[in-house]
């Protein structure tokens, strides 16, 4: 259907991961198995659902997966707000981040978007 590494949202979603990555190294030991584990799970999950979807063999199939792609996007963006809150990062740190995080959810929405419309 769509060659996944030649979407814009999927090699934002790449950078995202590396992002969250290098930030999860600043939380404490402690949160090895609980928030950081947690996080990378989703970040990842985000290149992942539209690298899938896009494998699919319907437009149909292709939406749904980057709907799951948005949700967890959402996912990352709650668990830095918490990163945050508890003092494992400061906002400025994550900036970067929240920074992707909307750019994706935008272009995403487009992709679904303009998927939709064609149907």
């Amino acid at each position: 259907m769509h060659n996944y590494k030649n979407l814009v949202v999927w090699q934002k979603s790449i950078d995202l991961v590396v992002e969250v990555y290098r930030l999860t190294k600043k939380f404490p030991s402690e949160e090895l198995y609980s928030l950081t584990d947690q996080l990378k799970r989703a970040v990842v999950s985000v290149p992942s659902n539209i690298a899938e979807g896009s494998a699919r063999k319907t437009s149909k199939e292709f939406v749904q997966f980057l709907y799951i792609a948005r949700g967890s996007k959402a996912e990352v963006e709650t668990q830095l707000e918490i990163a945050c809150k508890l003092g494992y990062l400061q906002y400025s740190e994550a900036q970067i981040a929240f920074d992707l995080c909307s750019e994706i959810g935008k272009i995403c929405l487009k992709l679904i978007n303009n998927i939709e419309d064609k149907q």
